[in-house]
């Protein structure tokens, strides 16, 4: 009997320590939920995850200036393509929109005077 008794206690001392320990883990649950909203709790997420993908990009970039400097040189160039175009074009080969010859204007009136429409027909 005496193997059964010492078996019980030792069963009974597991069994407290397992409760004491999730009795532990459910506080520490409830103390998380109640201190820190769903929404805080994804903004933090989101900064931490963020801060992590900019501390990579400054590696990337710092290991790979060469390229870095392509890339930029290229994005500069695309946007200050027009400019560019209008420095090298000459007066001649490039005519604004608003030059056009008298002639020009009685050649488009005088075709669409002469023209026939599926109206006039």
């Amino acid at each position: 009997m005496t193997d059964l008794r010492a078996q019980m206690i030792e069963d009974r001392a597991l069994r407290d320590a397992a409760k004491a320990l999730l009795d532990a883990d459910v506080e520490n649950v409830r103390e998380d939920f109640s201190s820190k909203s769903l929404a805080l709790r994804a903004k933090d997420r989101v900064t931490e995850g963020a801060s992590e993908v900019y501390e990579e990009a400054v590696d990337v970039a710092g290991d790979n200036k060469g390229a870095l400097i392509a890339i930029i040189a290229a994005l500069v160039m695309w946007f200050a393509r027009n400019p560019i175009t209008d420095l090298f074009a000459s007066d001649e080969t490039a005519p604004a929109a608003d030059d056009h010859t008298e002639a020009d204007i009685e050649d488009l009136t005088s075709h669409d005077e002469n023209s026939a429409t599926a109206a006039d027909i």
